[in-house]
């Protein structure tokens, strides 16, 4: 006798971090992490220090992309956890389209996004670094939410 599945969660998850949000036209590119502890699925990449490479580390304007995420990466012991796109790796980033990533304070749609030197996505302007992108859901800290990433 077969046993089927006949409990399903009702509000399953929207997405994740680094998960393109939909099919919408957008623009992909890859850079080599520099950062020795990597760089999370979901978070802003800028411009780093070597050519073709990207840094967590916000600076205004060296905005690159969000890095996407990529479940074909192998996770070996003692290695970045498995939502990290480790040093040297080519992370791919969308710097143009729709991404889900954690908001680290309440959102409202269209809200411009600035990245704190934390890493943080946030609608809060004091003492953060602009990128060129808004939220596309009024959401409260710590919640999913979609950016749609302009290029700039």
């Amino acid at each position: 006798m077969a046993i089927v599945q006949d409990i399903f969660n009702p509000a399953p998850a929207v997405g994740y971090p680094g998960m393109v949000a939909n099919g919408e036209t957008s623009n992909r590119i890859s850079r080599t992490v520099e950062d020795a502890a990597g760089i999370a699925f979901g978070k802003a990449a800028f411009r780093g220090s070597g050519d073709h490479g990207v840094t967590a580390t916000p600076a205004a304007g060296t905005f690159m992309g969000i890095v996407m995420a990529d479940h074909g990466l192998a996770v070996v012991p003692g290695g970045p956890a498995a939502d990290i796109v480790p040093q040297y790796r080519e992370a791919g980033l969308l710097n143009e389209g729709q991404i889900w990533v954690t908001a680290g304070s309440n959102t409202t749609d269209g809200a411009a996004v600035y990245v704190t030197s934390g890493f943080v996505f946030t609608a809060t302007s004091s003492g953060n670094t602009a990128i060129p992108a808004v939220f596309d859901d009024t959401v409260s800290s710590g919640a999913l939410v979609r950016l749609r990433v302009r290029r700039s």
